[in-house]
């Protein structure tokens, strides 16, 4: 019991200091680096909670794929990151609005589950039922997933796709008459006209010389 509560204070502790370390490191390479090191720390929250599967799942898809995409796309894109700080204060008060709004449902969160006397209002919340301690961890979350929650789950999927669809449009610079580079992109008529036999070049090279 003991080392499970140590586990469970490591765990959060780190979580929450790599989390403020993201907002606060004045490196993007820095705050990915911080925000992997959160995710690792809340997969060993999972596993201590006996989703064993989310945990799992929180390391191979969003530190082995999501946070290096990130990583990639913050030393793709050349962003001048003092010119976007010197327009800080025009975007403050938005953000400091959008900032109250998530406290606020923070806070009501926090409260209807731990403040005496809204049993009423916890138990008037619809939780899906996830079934008998038979039936396995993911198989449960199978269930879950693909039946109360499945337009979340493709809403999240277009997300994704209108992310990485940005992702492309943002690394991709088109010919510029001040000397820029041009991109790699192929118009797609001349895709579509290329003949298959041209493709692949055949060629007969001698022993010891390179092509």
């Amino acid at each position: 019991m003991f080392l499970q509560s140590a586990a469970f204070y490591f765990f959060a502790g780190m979580c929450l200091a790599s989390a403020l370390a993201v907002v606060i490191a004045r490196n993007p390479v820095r705050s990915v680096l911080f925000l992997i090191l959160s995710f690792v720390s809340a997969a060993g929250l999972f596993i201590l909670l006996g989703a064993e599967f989310l945990g799992l799942i929180l390391i191979v898809v969003y530190v082995g794929a999501v946070a290096v995409l990130f990583l990639f796309v913050v030393m793709m894109l050349d962003i001048d990151f003092a010119e976007l700080r010197s327009g800080l204060l025009n975007h403050l008060p938005i953000g400091a609005f959008i900032g109250m709004l998530l406290l606020i449902e923070l806070i009501l969160v926090v409260a209807i589950a731990v403040v005496p006397g809204l049993e009423g209002v916890r138990a008037d919340i619809a939780f899906p039922a996830v079934g008998s301690g038979d039936i396995p961890n993911t198989n449960a979350l199978g269930r879950i997933l693909y039946t109360e929650y499945i337009h979340f789950f493709q809403t999240a999927g277009i997300i994704l796709l209108v992310a990485m669809i940005g992702t492309i449009v943002l690394t991709l610079r088109a010919p510029a008459e001040n000397g820029d580079m041009p991109h790699k992109g192929i118009p797609p008529t001349q895709q579509m006209a290329r003949n298959p036999r041209e493709s692949i070049e055949m060629r007969d090279i001698e022993s010891r010389r390179g092509a």
